[in-house]
């Protein structure tokens, strides 16, 4: 937008509207601008190129003259401006108003507050295909958008200056799925084959440990056993062997005959 500022008319004519000359490397858009008195663009509006501009709109903040510098990106729109998950179908129009006082255009932008009817911005030109519904985009200087439905028939409304287009939804495509290859599949073999051989080693060791424990546990049961016997009646012991047992001395119990009494 600066380039097109100090491309404009040094001595403008008010009321009458200039095209801009572009360099050949921006060929296919299109740049123009009108300087207009503002008690005048009050009571009656403008209507040039793409843009209608309906009476009773004020500009802030006021100023005794406007340049309204209007441009049409054409196939270079998509180039400045993207919507995520859209797509444009309508080349972006712009329009911004700027403070014409004691220059041709200068550098204080005016906005506009509009009374009455809302701004129009028509597109002759759409690529839309059968089924599609465009919507109207508003772009921000910051590199946000709005998005709303048409209000009549390839046209969008507005009540300030800005950036437009037409966009329609993006189809979504799905992602295809990765084919394995032949080198990943003799990956994923060799890393299943080594985990299964790490899983048996795991189960022996496992297998020896517990054994040692039990061995030891059951050693430990014995000794107590043992200690707990001496504490009492003292036998003698007997290696059986590794373990060491009690023994005590054979000995018969004397039998006794008890004598019954008879009656003589």
């Amino acid at each position: 937008m600066e380039f097109l500022i100090k491309s404009c008319v040094r001595y403008p004519h008010t009321g009458k509207l200039y095209n801009l000359s572009l360099p050949a490397n921006f060929s296919g858009m299109e740049a123009s601008f009108l300087r207009i008195r503002s008690a005048k663009f009050w009571l009656g509006g403008v209507n040039f190129s793409s843009v209608y501009i309906p009476p009773l709109v004020v500009p802030m903040p006021y100023v005794k003259r406007i340049a309204i510098v209007y441009e049409n990106l054409g196939n270079w729109s998509s180039v400045y401006y993207k919507v995520s998950n859209y797509r444009l179908v309508a080349p972006v129009i712009g329009f911004l108003a700027y403070d014409s006082s004691s220059s041709a255009v200068g550098t204080q932008k005016i906005n506009f507050l509009t009374q009455g009817d809302s701004i129009v911005i028509q597109f002759p030109h759409i690529d839309v295909q059968e089924g599609e519904i465009p919507k109207c985009v508003e772009f921000g200087p910051d590199g946000s958008f709005w998005i709303k439905n048409m209000t009549g028939a390839n046209e969008c409304h507005t009540h300030g200056e800005g950036h437009f287009s037409l966009v329609v939804p993006s189809p979504i495509t799905p992602t295809p799925t990765p084919t394995p290859t032949p080198r990943a599949t003799r990956k994923n073999s060799e890393m299943w084959r080594k985990g299964l051989i790490a899983g048996i080693f795991g189960l022996i060791l496992l297998g020896l440990v517990m054994t040692v424990m039990y061995k030891l546990v059951r050693r430990r049961q014995l000794r107590a056993m043992e200690k707990q016997s001496e504490k009492g009646v003292a036998f003698d012991t007997f290696w059986v062997g590794r373990s060491k047992m009690p023994s005590a001395a054979m000995t018969r119990t004397q039998p006794y005959l008890e004598q019954a009494e008879y009656a003589p």
